[in-house]
């Protein structure tokens, strides 16, 4: 890893880290009124979910954003699995934004004012893929032949 590719990610590791920490951070300390609203939430564009309990639904969530945003943060993460892991669950974000009734205006993706706070996890998809097409992308330094 480079100098120069290190400085280029951290404004992406940092900025999605931080922010998908803390949102775990904020789950793992939810009331059990915030679990019931998340996991009807959750369930009524997964169905899987619904077979989990509400409480045990949201650690599994806050652990899950923790781990990533930790990953993000922590440099010695290689960006390829922290970006894997950013746009594995930013896609389940985006997905639930999609199958969710409301959160989109009628025969398109724009957000109603309802779907505005999920709608924004699209970013956070966007990041991810570029750290991953970055990783593969970029040359190693190889040594100088002498």
């Amino acid at each position: 890893m480079t100098v120069a590719s290190t400085l280029r990610r951290l404004p992406l590791r940092t900025s999605a880290g931080a922010f998908i920490l803390d949102s775990g951070l904020q789950k793992w300390r939810a009331d059990e009124q915030t679990a019931g609203a998340l996991h009807g939430m959750a369930g009524g564009s997964y169905p899987m979910v619904k077979k989990v309990d509400p409480p045990l639904f949201l650690r599994g969530l806050a652990l899950t954003e923790i781990s990533v945003g930790a990953a993000l943060l922590l440099p010695v993460v290689p960006t390829l699995l922290a970006g894997a892991a950013l746009t594995a669950f930013s896609a389940g974000l985006v997905g639930l934004y999609l199958r969710t009734p409301g959160l989109r205006e009628e025969g398109s993706v724009r957000p109603t004012q309802q779907g505005l706070a999920i709608a924004k996890d699209v970013w956070l998809l966007g990041i991810g893929t570029g750290l991953v097409l970055d990783a593969l992308t970029s040359r190693r330094q190889r040594p100088a032949a002498g």
